[in-house]
């Protein structure tokens, strides 16, 4: 009664919060973590993010091509299949799907 309801990216955290707590899982799975989220809080979350996972298996699944860029390997699917993987630099010199879309959203920041 007279509470508040809190928004998608205070809900992200807390969900994210939890998924942080727990040291001893073998695998971290995060799908779209961060996409309610301000560009402030998502870089904090990243930074956090990176320190978490740098001797874990961590699976992200995301839309957003400034989260993607610092994974050892991405995975670009389409239609449930394996289009392409590499790391960043390695996609864009393959100047395929992956390049595309990520010129695409660049541009937008331009």
């Amino acid at each position: 009664k007279n509470g508040q309801e809190l928004s998608g990216g205070q809900w992200q955290k807390i969900a994210l919060s939890r998924a942080f707590m727990r040291t001893d899982a073998d695998i971290l799975v995060l799908d779209e973590p961060t996409a309610a989220m301000d560009a402030a809080a998502e870089a904090k979350i990243f930074e956090h993010f990176r320190k978490l996972t740098q001797n874990r298996i961590a699976i992200l699944i995301s839309h957003r091509f400034s989260t993607v860029r610092m994974a050892d390997q991405i995975l670009v699917i389409e239609g449930g299949r394996i289009l392409e993987r590499g790391s960043h630099e390695a996609l864009m010199q393959l100047g395929g799907h992956y390049a595309g879309l990520f010129a695409l959203q660049a541009r937008g920041y331009r």
